[in-house]
């Protein structure tokens, strides 16, 4: 079976086992993810790319210890978390950075590309207004899409602080972002950019 072919799971016994390809497989499938994750929690491109260098260090050396107890990405994602969480920490200035226009999928129309990208700089500016313990928990629960109990499990909170924070996070993005629940269906947002994922939590909560 080729690096390619195998499981998450089974790169990481491969690397744990000393095959020194698995864990470059298991990093390029999963970098732009975790990418992801760490800009929209630090804001900050170069943070962000400091902070994701150092998770997966973290995870090359803490692999053999993986006990296949939740899924590989949810323990990256608690690995990158942690990361960012170490960094907010440390450093004193949070500068804000919007988030790189890039991505797949970008739409035929220009006049559609570009109230994309306006809608995706609205919701990135108005995430960068929550403070970072209500940022984490939503980037989380509403962009990610973990369930309440994996988000408690990765940021090692309790159950009940993520709900609180979420509900203060979404209170206060719902007065930034109302509007774009108004758009037509015809708006041409990416079915996994945040304000549709958000939208939807405000709907079912």
């Amino acid at each position: 079976m080729t690096a390619a072919a195998s499981s998450d799971a089974d790169l990481i016994a491969a690397h744990a086992a000393g095959d020194p390809h698995a864990f470059a497989e298991l990093v390029r499938r999963h970098r732009d993810r975790m990418w992801a994750v760490a800009l929209r929690t630090l804001r900050d491109p170069e943070e962000a790319a400091d902070a994701l260098q150092e998770a997966f260090i973290s995870a090359f050396r803490a692999a053999a210890s993986f006990r296949a107890e939740s899924q590989v990405t949810t323990w990256l994602h608690r690995i990158v978390v942690n990361a960012c969480l170490d960094r907010m920490r440390r450093r004193q200035t949070r500068p804000t950075v919007p988030l790189p226009e890039a991505g797949p999928g970008e739409p035929v129309s220009p006049r559609d590309a570009m109230a994309e990208r306006e809608t995706r700089l609205v919701v990135q500016e108005a995430l960068n207004e929550l403070p970072e313990e209500q940022r984490a928990p939503i980037v989380l629960v509403d962009v990610e899409g973990y369930s309440v109990a994996e988000t408690a499990r990765m940021l090692g909170i309790a159950e009940g602080t993520v709900k609180s924070r979420c509900a203060r996070g979404r209170a206060k993005l719902a007065k930034v972002l109302g509007h774009l629940r108004n758009q037509g269906a015809d708006a041409n947002v990416p079915g996994n950019d945040v304000q549709v994922q958000q939208g939807r939590q405000w709907e079912e909560r």
